[in-house]
């Protein structure tokens, strides 16, 4: 399926949701909640290698399943009510692209199955018993491997020959402390000293990098958090500024001109994910579905930003990126 076809399929859902909701519905019907604005899943590679994936098994929409999307243009606060009126409609599985939305499910169902390609900490939230045996109605993949933030330091230590200080973007209201853990282990082992930021509210960001350049942090890694994803813009912007170099976990962010991000392959994960909901649509059970690890993992670096901030990319980096956005 093409980019073009996805946003035909996006309008049609109205039509699956008024089928669906008359009773018409024969075939199995899918809910996709997310916490992003229907633009910003029309441009995913995530969505959309979701729906190939489905398709590739068998299941396309329209002809053999109905899609049903729902969308809370960023507003977390609305993902609760927006669960609440897909479960009503009666999923056969539901698509919860984060664990935000897979918390918001699971509350609206503790029996529609629920899929979330990008699962943080489940156990520790309670979306899942174990990640071997789920036992509930919530399954899917890892988003963060031990390990991860750690090759953030490797990555800054390389993009800056003599790297001796970083500078780490840290929410405090972010209970996960897994990546800052990773961090500073990597820049003990590096001998690179670590020194976190903390911020609490978008407000604090301006304060938080005029501290950043006051230490002389020589790069900032900006740790997983939804606050910076929804920030990102005012972080790449400040960073620019202060010509500070930033490493970052996910793709989206060196596209939206961040320098550099390295992070699991989220849509390998959303495509995967596919394989759990037709499993289900089979009949398989997601509480007998484990949860998987992230198997393929991505280097973009965005020369431009580089070049914006006078620094020059080592060629042996640049020659392992997966993708160099010019």
């Amino acid at each position: 399926m093409k980019r073009r076809e996805f946003i035909t399929l996006l309008g049609g859902a109205a039509v699956a949701w008024a089928r669906a909701a008359s009773g018409q519905a024969r075939r199995p019907v899918v809910g996709y909640l997310a916490g992003a604005t229907s633009a910003s899943v029309v441009r995913s590679t995530t969505a959309l290698a979701f729906v190939n994936g489905l398709r590739e098994r068998g299941y396309t929409e329209g002809r053999d399943v109905d899609m049903v999307y729902k969308f809370a243009d960023g507003f977390l606060d609305r993902l609760p009510a927006l669960a609440e009126q897909l479960v009503r409609l009666g999923p056969d599985a539901i698509l919860a692209p984060t664990t935000f939305s897979a918390l918001a499910a699971r509350a609206a169902s503790a029996t529609v199955p629920i899929v979330c390609p990008l699962l943080e900490n489940p156990v520790r939230v309670g979306l899942v018993a174990s990640e071997n045996q789920p036992g509930g109605n919530v399954t899917g993949l890892l988003r963060y491997v031990d390990g991860l933030a750690g090759k953030h330091v490797e990555l800054a230590r390389e993009l800056i020959p003599g790297l001796s200080q970083i500078g780490v973007l840290i929410n405090t209201g972010n209970a996960d402390l897994t990546p800052w853990r990773d961090i500073r282990a990597a820049g003990s082992a590096l001998g690179v000293e670590v020194s976190p930021f903390e911020v609490s509210a978008p407000s604090d960001l301006d304060a938080a990098f005029a501290k950043i350049a006051g230490a002389r942090a020589q790069a900032v890694v900006i740790l997983p958090d939804p606050m910076f994803f929804s920030e990102r813009r005012r972080i790449i912007i400040s960073a620019a500024a202060a010509r500070l170099p930033t490493v970052w976990s996910t793709r989206v962010f060196a596209e939206d001109d961040g320098l550099l991000s390295y992070g699991i392959d989220e849509a390998d994960s959303f495509h995967r994910a596919a394989g759990y909901v037709a499993k289900i649509l089979k009949g398989a059970k997601a509480a007998e579905l484990p949860v998987e690890l992230p198997v393929k993992f991505e280097l973009l670096i965005n020369q431009r930003t580089a070049k914006a901030i006078g620094l020059t990319i080592p060629p042996s980096l640049l020659a392992r990126a997966d993708e160099v956005i010019e």
